[in-house]
């Protein structure tokens, strides 16, 4: 039996209410599929419900309350989008500091669509090569990023992407970055 990219990989998805379902399903599956064990990290305890492009979609299962989940046990972090995901997230402390702590230690992070608000938010942006949903562009640009318009940017320990349309380029940067993560971890 040939052992799959990402075995005994742990990667958490941060969302909130209204995350893009597409934005969290695809990502989540894909690394299902490479063998990671993953996490939904929410502020929510119980469900949160997603959006499913211009109406509520499905329900949701969150793994990890936010306080319960410590960025030292994964591997990698995921950001999905769309507007309230983000926008809520950003505003609460302990989701900031979240994603601090993995850019801050250069675990991979993914963000994708309105996911980089986050990052914006933790000023972790400045001088880092990405790409976002178009109507971040000046946000991402005021706060030191070079933005471009482009399908996936991985910059180092940083992958981005502009929207769901992107999702496939962005699995596959997403599971390439942590395969060549784990390796170096592995190596050291």
């Amino acid at each position: 039996m040939k052992t799959r990219a990402l075995s005994g990989r742990k990667i958490a998805i941060l969302a909130a209410p209204g995350v893009e379902q597409s934005e969290l399903t695809l990502p989540r599956e894909a690394l299902l599929r490479e063998g990671a064990q993953v996490d939904i990290v929410s502020l929510k305890k119980d469900t949160l419900r997603a959006w499913n492009h211009d109406d509520w979609g499905m329900t949701f299962e969150v793994d990890r309350h936010i306080d319960q989940a410590n960025p030292s046990e994964y591997d990698a972090l995921v950001l999905p989008g769309g507007v309230m995901n983000p926008d809520t997230l950003r505003m609460d402390h302990r989701a900031v500091e979240f994603a601090r702590s993995f850019m801050g230690a250069s675990k991979p992070v993914a963000a994708i669509c309105h996911g980089p608000w986050l990052l914006v938010e933790a000023d972790m942006v400045r001088g880092r090569n990405m790409t976002s949903y178009p109507s971040l562009h000046t946000d991402l640009t005021n706060a030191g990023a070079n933005w471009t318009d482009a399908q996936v940017v991985v910059d180092g320990n940083l992958i981005t992407s502009r929207r769901p349309d992107d999702l496939p380029a962005f699995c596959h940067a997403l599971i390439d970055l942590v395969t060549r993560s784990a390796a170096h971890v592995a190596a050291e």
